[in-house]
């Protein structure tokens, strides 16, 4: 379990993908899902340096023409807050840690490890998730 309150977007997230991969374990290896599940809460509270919040732009393709779409980290943050949204399925962290793993099989089940919650409520509680001090890792 990590707590995003006051961290940097992206130096988290490379950090959550780093754990994820299993990178920090001596088991690691390149083609296995040797990672751990990571539970991210507060994650209304980070925070992007300089104006990247309004200013960065991320794209998608809807797959019909002329079906490319772009929005901002302000907007994904905003989506986060529906009730449509899948619980756990942060948009904004979802696709920043996606460009962090690898681009195959393995990176989609990667990412199903991943759940990212705005508030410090969670339904994996019952679990006893480790805490981890994000700004103690490489």
């Amino acid at each position: 379990m990590v707590d995003a309150t006051d961290q940097v977007l992206g130096r988290l997230c490379a950090k959550v993908a780093k754990i994820l991969r299993g990178k920090y374990k001596p088991n690691y290896t390149p083609y296995m899902d040797c990672g751990d599940n990571v539970i991210i809460i507060n994650a209304d509270k980070v925070k992007m340096t300089g104006k990247k919040f309004t200013d960065r732009i991320y794209l998608r393709y809807t797959g019909y023409p002329g079906g490319q779409r772009e929005c901002t980290p302000e907007v994904l943050m905003l989506k986060s807050m529906k009730r449509s949204y899948k619980p756990g399925k942060h948009p904004l962290y979802m696709k920043v840690v996606k460009g962090m793993l690898p681009k195959n099989r393995l990176g989609a089940r990667l990412l199903d490890n991943l759940y990212v919650y705005n508030g410090t409520e969670y339904p994996q509680a019952d679990l006893n998730p480790k805490v981890i001090d994000i700004n103690k890792l490489k």
